[in-house]
């Protein structure tokens, strides 16, 4: 046994559950009818004066985790909560059965009980129920965390979420918002005619992103998988198909490092629209956010880091090649030409200038975005459109017509990092199929990020894929934002830890 096992507390707290046993009361029953929650009773109740409840003299019967227990002579305070709201309970020997008096006196701070009795307000003015009934529901073995604070218990809130939503009711709030934001999203899309769909998280081909994915394995097949990093490549098989709107919620899986605003496992909602190109999903981009906003948090406005953030449009739009450009003006003290981007020789020779590292394989594009993220991406704060990407880091992107190292492509920031990444697809067959291989000659210099090739997708493309817009947005760092969370951990209910 270890030493919180070995406790005082747990040893006594063991010793309160066999004495329940032996007043024959069963240990973990198999269910308590309730009439309302505690948050329901709160809300229901938690205005009216004390003169109001003992002249209507409601009665009720709820149930919830105690998070108090303190005694004064005869009289005796419960604190229960259902996670949501919190409840006194006033208990008194002469108001209980006998049996029911001797189950509280067995009690531990963080036990389940159920109680039933009528509601009042003590001298203190506090809503309380005065019991007349008492049940036991379920025992807490180990003792409850009462405080948070520093490094270590901030990682016992990552690990084991469920100590967390028990004494942090801040917790189940971020959540509560998650819940809604996806809610809004699939009520935003489905009111515009989209489809949603579920596609492969195993994958043979990696696709749709450049990542390192996760590996697996189909015993009985024989055959190598990789878990998804994006749906893209499905969801334009069906836009091949003929569904003209389409959209998933859904879990990708990278092989990558962790940080505040990376987690292995994440979530987007990816969507397409037929006939629309990269102008028309930033329109309808601005239109969704504040929408989410509004049905999450009920507003549009939101301090993150603390500075305050508004979704209300239009976002600010910026070119990425012109961000990196005045970006490393300001930062050398010179005016940088713009062609100084378009060469690989200057390109290299700016970033380093600017201490940006870089590596052989890189074109002047890879160098261009790999200068525009050190030096732009965390100045973003107010949500803006970085539009226009090189064609090098962007292989599924349709070109602009008078640029062809450029792809019509936007990444929207807000808060300092990308929320969403969106483009007018690539639909040509041949030229998709010339940008594979120019990936997979990147993946034989040593990128293990670049895209493999996919002789299906390409062959999809060959039967027709009409002009279509395609968007991804990160559900993870949007609820960040919505709730002022400074880490990805904070709204991911179980995030990947490193073992102890």
């Amino acid at each position: 046994m270890n030493t919180v096992q070995e406790s005082d507390q747990v040893v006594q707290r063991r010793a309160n559950l066999e004495e329940l046993k032996k007043l024959g009361v069963e240990p973990y029953p198999r269910r308590f009818e309730i009439d309302a929650p505690v948050d329901a009773i709160v809300a229901q109740h938690g205005s009216k004066s004390g003169e109001e409840l003992e002249a209507a003299q409601p009665r009720t019967r709820t149930a919830g985790r105690i998070l108090s227990i303190r005694s004064f002579g005869k009289a005796n305070f419960l604190v229960i909560s259902d996670g949501r709201a919190r409840v006194q309970v006033y208990i008194r020997q002469d108001s209980l059965p006998e049996r029911d008096f001797k189950i509280y006196k067995l009690l531990d701070f963080g036990d389940w009980i159920g109680v039933e009795g009528r509601l009042f307000r003590t001298k203190t003015n506090e809503l309380t129920i005065w019991a007349s009934k008492l049940e036991f529901l379920a025992k807490c073995l180990l003792p409850l965390p009462e405080k948070w604070h520093g490094l270590q218990d901030v990682e016992i809130r990552y690990r084991q979420r469920y100590l967390d939503l028990i004494v942090n009711p801040d917790a189940r709030t971020v959540f509560e918002v998650r819940s809604r934001v996806i809610a809004a999203m699939r009520e935003f899309l489905s009111e515009r005619g989209f489809l949603e769909v579920e596609t492969p998280m195993m994958q043979p081909i990696a696709g749709g992103a450049l990542a390192r994915p996760f590996v697996t394995h189909h015993n009985a097949l024989d055959m190598r998988l990789f878990m998804r990093i994006a749906p893209e490549l499905y969801l334009k098989r069906l836009t091949v198909g003929g569904i003209e709107r389409v959209f998933e919620i859904n879990r990708n899986f990278r092989n990558e490092g962790i940080s505040t605003q990376h987690n292995p496992e994440f979530t987007m909602l990816e969507f397409y629209r037929a006939y629309a190109d990269y102008n028309d999903l930033m329109t309808l981009t601005e239109e969704m956010l504040p929408f989410v906003a509004q049905k999450a948090i009920g507003g549009t406005e939101v301090t993150f880091n603390g500075q305050p953030i508004s979704f209300t449009p239009p976002f600010r739009r910026l070119s990425l090649r012109e961000g990196a450009r005045a970006a490393a003006s300001r930062r050398l003290g010179v005016d940088v030409p713009a062609e100084s981007l378009r060469s690989r020789e200057k390109a290299a020779e700016l970033a380093s200038k600017l201490h940006v590292p870089i590596e052989s394989g890189m074109g002047a594009g890879k160098i261009t975005a790999e200068v525009f993220e050190a030096l732009c991406e965390e100045e973003l704060v107010q949500p803006t459109f970085v539009y226009d990407f090189p064609t090098e880091v962007s292989p599924l992107s349709k070109q602009k017509p008078d640029d062809p190292d450029t792809v019509e492509r936007f990444e929207l920031y807000a808060g300092g990092f990308e929320l969403a990444n969106a483009f007018s697809e690539l639909n040509d067959p041949v030229e998709q199929r010339r940008r594979f291989e120019e990936q997979l000659a990147s993946r034989a210099g040593g990128d293990e990020e670049a895209h493999a090739m996919d002789e299906d997708y390409v062959r999809a493309l060959e039967f027709g894929m009409p002009p279509a817009g395609g968007e991804g947005v990160g559900i993870d760092r949007l609820v960040m934002l919505l709730t002022g969370s400074p880490s990805i951990r904070d709204v991911i209910l179980f995030p990947l830890m490193r073992p102890k």
